[in-house]
């Protein structure tokens, strides 16, 4: 993976996101505001860099074997993620939620909204696609492992599963299938793909940088050593342990190089969100994919560095 590449696109998402944290002073974001912006990403440039990436890849045996195997590695990868960070917070005298809360804020990242345009990015339309697999093994494990443990009983409801039915998830499936078939759309279609995908990044990454102002602003009670934590795992320590677990198996340099961009991403931003709908501490999930994302900016590189050298 070129570093230099790489550090080329942090820093354009750095510009991106410190445009966005001016807007979002001037104009802090209402809550109609950011249901639109959320709607575009989501419903429109994340479906269409995930066709675009589809109908740009030829589909061949190898290709159709690293989508299964880095949907595998992504929910496997997660599970680890959480199951480090439980471990982590055990060492500390916390009540046994919390210690639940910062495992998911230790494992799971911000796959969909950061990665799968990172991903784009640095590798074209090949690792969108990958990205966007690994990004559905994410939501598969935060619907089911997350939902689980942020549940006082801890049960499992197929209600919850319905959450995975959304338009990115019919966006894989839909293309996927259609390129299976040799079903290819005309050129006009492929190109609109093409160029809605190219809003991804940029709206993802304005957005993060508006909430900034308003999670700042609210002046949140969480005390920094009880963050230190899961930001510690989530950047640092679970991005070397998932380079080194690669570096010993015989796999595809494209899935190791998306897998390992993907793990090193800051935590997810569904974090407080999530935590509000199961009454668990939204602020400190506010506050974690806040400072998370802020440090991801340096992080990501120094994680990728040290992986290349693990790696080779």
């Amino acid at each position: 993976m070129e570093l230099q590449t790489l550090q080329q696109s942090i820093l354009v998402m750095a510009v991106i996101i410190g445009i966005g944290s001016l807007i979002g002073y001037r104009q802090p974001l209402t809550t109609d505001s950011r249901q639109l912006v959320i709607t575009i990403i989501i419903n429109v440039a994340m479906p269409c860099i995930i066709l675009d990436g589809i109908f740009q890849t030829p589909m061949d045996k190898q290709v159709i074997t690293q989508i299964f195997t880095i949907f595998l590695i992504s929910i496997l990868l997660n599970c680890l993620g959480i199951l480090l960070g439980w471990a982590g917070a055990r060492t500390l005298p916390l009540p046994a939620k919390k210690r639940r809360e910062i495992a998911i804020l230790s494992g799971l990242g911000n796959t969909g909204f950061i990665g799968l345009p990172l991903c784009a990015a640095l590798f074209g339309p090949k690792g969108a696609l990958l990205a966007a697999i690994f990004d559905a093994g994410v939501d598969v494990v935060l619907w089911t492992v997350g939902v689980m443990m942020l549940q006082e009983k801890g049960s499992f409801s197929l209600k919850g599963l319905k959450t995975l039915i959304n338009i990115p998830m019919i966006a894989i499936v839909l293309g996927l299938g259609s390129a299976l078939i040799g079903f290819a759309p005309p050129e006009p279609v492929k190109s609109l793909f093409g160029t809605l995908s190219k809003l991804a990044s940029p709206l993802a990454m304005m957005y993060i940088g508006m909430l900034l102002p308003l999670f700042l602003r609210n002046k949140p009670q969480v005390s920094l050593p009880l963050l230190g934590m899961p930001i510690a795992f989530k950047l640092f320590l679970f991005p070397l342990l998932t380079a080194f677990l690669l570096s010993t198996f015989s796999l595809d340099q494209d899935i190791v190089s998306v897998a390992l961009i993907q793990v090193a991403m800051p935590t997810l931003t569904l974090a407080s969100i999530l935590f509000a709908r199961y009454s668990a501490d939204e602020e400190m999930g506010a506050m974690t994919t806040v400072f998370s994302t802020l440090l991801a900016l340096l992080s990501i590189p120094a994680v990728v560095l040290m992986g290349n050298w693990l790696l080779h």
